[in-house]
């Protein structure tokens, strides 16, 4: 389960729970990217530094692009504008469109097994329509 507890400064512990979208305070109003949209982000800034005008890569930001450029579902910018798009029709939290575009799930009920907060958040057919309309953007990007 998602669930874990954090000492807040004052008071007692608050539970936090991406079931119920209680992801804690510094998630509140953040926009929360999906793996592919981190890939164009760092791969960018790797061309900044390959082009000699900032520091060189670490090794960690080497590792994190070798991460994310493995599971990357969407390889260019206009496939990761489009699905963002296509997700971001619906009342869905940040978390939960980054998820649904990480895990690229084909049915609404993977989907919602997946994410447990969709399931009375989306009826299955409009979430199915938003899984196919992703998954044919991933199946024709270039």
């Amino acid at each position: 389960m998602t669930t874990r507890q954090r000492h807040l400064r004052r008071g007692g512990p608050e539970i936090e729970d991406a079931t119920t979208l209680k992801l804690g305070e510094e998630f509140i109003n953040s926009q929360c990217l999906y793996i592919s949209e981190v890939r164009i982000l760092l791969e960018a800034q790797e061309d900044t530094n390959r082009a000699g005008l900032n520091r060189q890569t670490t090794g960690v930001m080497a590792k994190t692009l070798e991460y994310v450029r493995t599971f990357s579902r969407f390889s260019n910018r206009d496939s990761v504008r489009e699905v963002r798009q296509v997700l971001g029709k619906d009342d869905l939290a940040q978390f939960e469109v980054a998820q649904i575009a990480n895990l690229c799930c084909e049915d609404a009920e993977e989907a919602k097994a997946l994410i447990p907060s969709l399931a009375n958040k989306i009826e299955d057919e409009p979430l199915q329509e938003m899984l196919n309309q992703m998954l044919t953007i991933k199946k024709f990007q270039g």
